[in-house]
């Protein structure tokens, strides 16, 4: 069977809510073998990005902000949604400077990733940025609280080997990064 044979064929789709932050949808799909999925959900959400960044010092620019869904405060990268017209490296560099009050630097895309390609629409893009420096004071949005913290290189691998990173779509980049550097 071709790769194109393996698609679903979307039979109806049906909005179940359409919110800023939330919008979902129901399909009824038909399977390639002929098998029909009444409910079939979709959630759809706007493409985000996040950033590993590093000073010109060598810290690792972290955030730490209470997510409510988990009940918990974590460490996070610096991350946001990508706005309408930008770039994924036009809104990596605006969430940076926007959170933290860094930017500048020498910039690299890392990766792109899905948090869940079997039911979401979107996708992370990953960016890695050395040698920032502060060039802004933060400009938070009004539904954001979090403190900016910055981290030795050590301190950031124990933070990933003791669990203490809990948002997989920062996980994976960071251990690409530490990967990478590992092996040169």
């Amino acid at each position: 069977m071709s790769e194109e044979n393996r698609k679903y064929k979307v039979l109806k789709s049906e909005y179940l809510i359409q919110r800023p932050w939330l919008t979902a949808r129901k399909d009824c799909v038909e399977l390639p073998n002929g098998h029909i999925n009444p409910e079939y959900y979709v959630l759809e959400y706007p493409d985000w990005v996040n950033v590993i960044a590093i000073t010109t010092d060598g810290r690792f620019i972290m955030e730490r902000q209470y997510r409510h869904a988990a009940g918990s405060i974590n460490y996070e990268l610096p991350c946001g949604v990508m706005e309408k017209g930008e770039t994924p490296e036009q809104a990596a560099r605006r969430e940076l400077q926007e959170e933290t009050g860094f930017g500048g630097g020498t910039w690299k895309k890392l990766m792109t990733i899905s948090a869940n390609p079997s039911t979401t629409t979107n996708m992370i893009h990953c960016f890695l940025a050395t040698g920032v420096k502060k060039i802004s004071e933060q400009h938070l949005d009004d539904t954001e609280s979090l403190t900016v913290h910055f981290l030795s290189r050590n301190e950031v691998k124990n933070l990933l080997l003791n669990n203490e990173l809990i948002q997989a779509l920062m996980i994976a980049p960071l251990f690409k990064y530490f990967y990478e550097e590992e092996g040169k």
